[in-house]
């Protein structure tokens, strides 16, 4: 995608039959302009609720008639078991992954359904500039009443010559990841994605053209070789140049969330695991303090306002540890081992007071 304006081949055709001194051609109709609720309306059939594994909640969209389903990469990476909601309740389970993109957070699921399914049109998000409307709509908390937000697009900020993203002003809500955002005229023009950086909310979209290209070019696989193709990293990760960096993902023992409430514990898993949803791609593009600034931000944010101490204190460990190394590309995965030993700890948590409920 370069942003730059195309001539299709019927504005061609009829440039060429005006040279030719060929009939004046009609002027093509503007796309009709639909208000807020004329989009939802039309669109939330094709809106779907995503549950990769049981844990993580996320939004999608179908693309296709055929179960086709749009999604952010992190909502399903390494999950095994995947779970589509439609509107009406019924549940399908992703029978294979069509498509992903690394690099700009992206993956194409299917579910092969008994009938066709609604679905969503693509616009041209290269037409996309500031200024312009923009509507998100997504899944708040993972569930499946639909919240509506309106903005306009801030920016269209090149991050790499790979990844550009929508900068927008529309809120987006905690489990609408992977959601539709729309133009004033019910287009798709890109996909959700929430980001926290130092105590800012900040919204972004991944552009829609870039499920086109995925759509053009499935590779389709199974959903064990998906699980293990988009597995978490190794203890060691290599960052190029011959240099590898060891983690140090802390094993907290449970008594770490002593004082914490349920609510609490629920705020902090959400709050990382949106934090590196937005990191992630950001380092892959090769913008590792933009990446560190956003985990930083969220581990100040926890470190000054977690629910109990020893969330604080692990929040704290990680914001000294990354204060003891020299580049972003140390800090960032510094953070990022902070995290991954939060979330942990968390998830034995909820599983050990599963265990002994009645």
């Amino acid at each position: 995608m370069n942003g730059r304006a195309s001539l299709s081949r019927s504005a061609f055709l009829l440039l060429a039959a005006a040279a030719c001194g060929a009939p004046h051609a009609a002027t093509p109709a503007a796309p009709t302009k639909l208000t807020p609720r004329d989009i939802v309306t039309r669109s939330k059939p094709a809106i779907v609720r995503i549950e990769a594994g049981g844990e993580r909640i996320g939004t999608g969209f179908a693309l296709d008639p055929s179960g086709v389903i749009a999604t952010n990469l992190h909502v399903v990476a390494g999950a095994r078991e995947i779970v589509v909601e439609m509107l009406d309740g019924t549940k399908y389970e992703v029978k294979r992954i069509d498509a992903i993109d690394l690099d700009r957070d992206l993956a194409l699921i299917d579910i092969d359904p008994p009938k066709p399914v609604p679905v969503i049109a693509l616009g041209d998000s290269d037409q996309v500039a500031a200024g312009d409307p923009v509507i998100a709509i997504g899944n708040p908390m993972g569930v499946l009443e639909y919240s509506v937000s309106d903005g306009l697009i801030s920016s269209v900020r090149v991050l790499s010559e790979r990844l550009t993203v929508l900068q927008i002003s529309a809120p987006i809500s905690q489990g609408s990841s992977g959601g539709p955002l729309f133009n004033a005229s019910g287009e798709v023009i890109g996909v959700s994605t929430a980001i926290l950086s130092g105590g800012q909310n900040l919204n972004f979209g991944v552009p829609g053209n870039y499920l086109k290209a995925m759509l053009a070019a499935k590779a389709p696989m199974s959903l064990d070789e998906f699980a293990t193709q988009t597995a978490p990293p190794d203890p060691t990760v290599a960052v190029g140049n011959g240099v590898t960096i060891q983690r140090h993902v802390p094993n907290h023992p449970l008594s770490l969330l002593d004082g914490c409430n349920e609510a609490a514990m629920v705020d902090v898993f959400k709050g990382i695991s949106d934090a590196i949803a937005s990191g992630a791609p950001l380092y892959n593009a090769g913008n590792h303090e933009a990446c560190y600034r956003i985990y930083e931000g969220t581990a100040i944010k926890f470190e000054r306002e977690g629910g109990c101490v020893g969330v604080r204190a692990a929040f704290g460990d990680g914001l000294l540890r990354a204060g003891t190394v020299d580049s972003f590309t140390e800090k960032a995965w510094a953070m990022r081992d902070a995290f991954d030993g939060l979330l942990d700890v968390i998830e034995r948590r909820a599983q050990a007071q599963q265990l002994h409920k009645p």
